[in-house]
């Protein structure tokens, strides 16, 4: 892989909470490349954002903060032209699984047929294969204590987690299925 490190990526995501998978993924992601922005979105889909997107910002900035080719911005809209705004060449992504893959390859597409954008993908480790911010969500409304919470997402993440169901903000609708 001669000359990666001249590129610049993005890490594309909502980080609705950040989780130890996406963590883990930033970490590979920036011995790839050059620089690498952790680019916090919004995603029209996704109702019931759980922190606000300044909230996310600030909180991946903690834990990035000791890496130097690593940086964080909030974006809005479509994630090719922000990946274009910044000079970058590629969209870093995690798969975990088969339906990401679709769904993730639809996007790679999207993105490289009208952005020009390419897309490199990752694995997720075995660790956090199966790790969502629906799951965690679901764990922390129905009780989830703080080392529960903190085997899935950042011990200052699962401290906020906390706070926010203690106060009321968060409000959960379980799924029979957990």
């Amino acid at each position: 892989m001669a000359g990666h490190k001249g590129r610049l990526a993005v890490y594309p995501g909502t980080f609705d909470p950040i989780t130890l998978g996406h963590l883990d993924l930033i970490e590979r992601g920036k011995q790839l490349f050059a620089e690498l922005i952790v680019a916090v979105g919004i995603n029209p889909d996704k109702k019931d954002e759980l922190f606000t997107q300044a909230e996310r910002v600030e909180m991946i900035q903690q834990l990035v903060a000791k890496w130097p080719n690593v940086s964080v911005q909030a974006y809005k809209g479509l994630t090719y032209k922000f990946v274009r705004s910044v000079g970058g060449l590629v969209i870093l992504r995690g798969i975990r699984d088969s339906v990401d893959l679709r769904q993730e390859l639809l996007q790679a597409n999207t993105n490289l047929l009208l952005g020009g954008v390419e897309t490199v993908f990752l694995m997720g480790s075995h660790d956090h294969a199966l790790t969502s911010g629906a799951l965690i969500k679901q764990i922390v409304g129905l009780g989830g204590e703080l080392e529960t919470i903190a085997r899935l997402v950042p011990a200052p993440v699962a401290e906020r987690l906390l706070k926010k169901i203690h106060s009321g903000a968060l409000r959960v609708h379980p799924d029979p299925a957990y």
